[in-house]
């Protein structure tokens, strides 16, 4: 018996079928806020290197990191760590086998943003009063 044409199989599942839900931007954010914690800690070993090296390395970095676009990278680079932070709490509770109801995931999905935007600003608060 020979074949006439493609075979017929049903599609999988892809991100034109499916609607996007919070849940859903929460994970892709995670992984991305891990990817970004990964190379961000790049800034705390060169700082760490600069400040091994003497005053004038050190000095160096402290301008950079002090400069507006500095400023803007370790913002970032602290809301990525509050939020994955928040996201492995989040997944550590579904670990535990609760609030994998529809309601309470989407609560603690937007817990997780809000929550990792309200630290970063108190922490960056904190800082700048310091």
């Amino acid at each position: 018996m020979a074949r006439t044409g493609p075979a017929e199989r049903p599609l999988s599942p892809h991100l034109q079928i499916y609607k996007m839900t919070i849940t859903m931007m929460m994970s892709i954010v995670h992984r991305i806020t891990g990817a970004a914690l990964f190379f961000g800690t790049l800034l705390l070993v060169i700082a760490l290197l600069a400040l091994a090296s003497g005053k004038t390395s050190y000095a160096m970095v402290q301008a950079i990191y002090g400069s507006i676009f500095g400023k803007l990278v370790l913002f970032g680079y602290t809301w990525a760590l509050f939020h994955h932070m928040l996201g492995g709490i989040r997944h550590f509770v579904w670990d535990t086998a609760a609030g994998l109801d529809r309601e309470t995931r989407f609560k603690l999905a937007w817990a997780t943003l809000v929550g990792s935007l309200g630290l970063t600003v108190a922490a960056w608060f904190f800082y700048l009063m310091g």
